[in-house]
């Protein structure tokens, strides 16, 4: 695209501050030009991140240069890991501003080992679990470990057409914490489904009434800056690789140490502890993160986690969160105004359809002249056809696919005491107990390497579904 290109001009006129971000098609010329040169357009950022060309040499030459050694010892090679390790911790901390006397780091395979960490060591029995329908599965999930240690666990709703929170009714729940235990309260700094920012200031009304507060970032952090002082959540789950692609399989949750007091383990495992053992049966956990990171850390992959940071802190937030501001208000724009010969809009988007409090992903159904919904399989088919990498489905994110695409608690009770249904329900299976309704959407998500010829070949696609 150039200067001379009618629809660049037209962005450029709804989106002055885009070429501010051009440092990133420097990078993606050199970093990242393997998506041009394989005719990608890759539009699934929510999903993972894209890893800098970079990042592989700086990794790989240290592992060529240097013998690192299972951390679990204190001979030569065993320290220089250790070193390594301790030292990406610090930088883990320092990146998101927290303070080390206050934040710990504990590495993790991901997000969701993170929150089932919290899951099974959180005290709730006789205490209450409060989260949003908004909420990623691996979240939801915790709930079962409330059920089981008798705490009450509580949704607050989302409401169409924007996807937000009633903020009056979660005033009303906040202020009515249990008294006979401990209070959790969890919630995404912004959707995985409906790309909703939700307010960081929760965090601190909810520490007002003596909730324990979990904020998923792992949506948020790819393309916002979290500053952990200035807010200060008690648990912060994150996957690295959905910030900068490289590597996965190391994630990280970040706790406040007066929360993670809190925390009881239901077992012991190597690395875990000081002493343990066999014939006396007692066990003596470590303090802090080690306490939390089961059998040997990913060592030779931790290092790669500082290399990844410094590679998002080179290009900046700010500038990365203004390029992703600026072309999903252009795909925004142009998605919604597209119509068909019949005067029927092609899409319904789920979430605001304006960039106020809101990230970079477009969830979607297309529908046809006569307003019938296109199946979401369909639109993946014909998307790979033409080398367009999105994603469809619930995103592990049922609460809020259940309200966008209207199936009641009254269809799903149905479904899920139909006989045979009690302990197995195939995908299939669900799809006929809500015939007629779509059991998933679309998700288009930019990112920090997305740039304007990408929004514009995608927005070519969706017309190509005009009739």
């Amino acid at each position: 695209m150039t200067q001379h290109d009618p629809d660049f001009v037209a962005f450029l006129r709804e989106f002055p501050t885009y070429p501010t971000t051009h440092i990133i098609d420097d990078l993606r010329a050199v970093e990242y030009a393997r998506l041009d040169l394989g005719g990608h357009i890759y539009l699934d950022y929510t999903g993972g991140g894209l890893y800098a060309e970079s990042q592989l040499r700086r990794h790989h030459r240290l592992l060529a240069e240097h013998v690192f050694g299972n951390p679990h010892s204190g001979n030569p090679t065993s320290q220089a890991a250790t070193q390594l390790v301790e030292h990406t911790r610090e930088y883990i901390l320092k990146f998101f501003n927290a303070d080390p006397d206050e934040y710990v780091a504990i590495f993790t395979p991901n997000a969701s080992g993170a929150l089932k960490l919290i899951g099974e060591s959180y005290p709730f029995a006789n205490g209450r679990y409060l989260l949003t329908f908004d909420n990623h599965n691996s979240v939801n999930g915790i709930r079962e470990f409330a059920h089981a240690r008798g705490g009450t666990v509580t949704y607050i709703p989302v409401a169409l057409p924007d996807m937000r929170v009633d903020a009056s009714q979660l005033d009303r729940e906040l202020a009515q914490p249990s008294k006979r235990g401990h209070n959790l309260f969890a919630y995404p700094a912004q959707s995985n489904f409906s790309s909703v920012k939700h307010p960081l200031a929760w965090i601190e009304k909810a520490h007002a009434h003596g909730w324990d507060v979990l904020l998923d970032a792992a949506a948020f952090v790819p393309t916002s800056q979290l500053d952990l002082s200035r807010v200060k959540p008690d648990f912060v789950p994150i996957s690295f690789y959905k910030i900068f692609g490289y590597p996965t399989g190391v994630g990280a949750l970040l706790a406040r140490k007066p929360a993670l007091q809190k925390l009881r383990r239901p077992w012991f495992a190597g690395g875990t502890i000081t002493v343990a053992s066999v014939q006396g049966g007692k066990y003596y956990l470590a303090e802090g993160a080690a306490a939390f990171e089961d059998g040997t850390l990913d060592y030779l992959n931790i290092p790669a986690i500082e290399i990844g940071l410094k590679h998002i802190e080179s290009i900046g937030y700010d500038v990365i969160s203004e390029r992703v501001h600026c072309l999903t208000g252009w795909l925004l724009k142009n998605l919604t105004e597209m119509k068909h010969s019949s005067g029927v809009p092609l899409v319904r988007v789920y979430g605001p359809t304006r960039m106020e409090d809101r990230g970079g992903a477009v969830t979607v159904n297309f529908y046809d002249k006569d307003d019938k919904a296109f199946d979401h399989r369909f639109i993946e088919e014909q998307a790979n056809k033409v080398n367009i990498s999105l994603r469809t489905g619930c995103f592990c994110n049922p609460g809020a696919g259940e309200v966008a695409l209207g199936i009641s608690r009254v269809e799903l009770d149905v479904c899920f005491t139909q006989p045979g249904h009690e302990s197995r329900l195939t995908i299939e299976d669900f799809r006929h107990c809500i015939d007629g309704k779509s059991s998933g959407a679309v998700r288009v998500s930019v990112g920090m390497v997305t740039n304007f010829k990408d929004v514009q070949g995608f927005l070519a696609f969706a017309k190509s579904l005009l009739s």
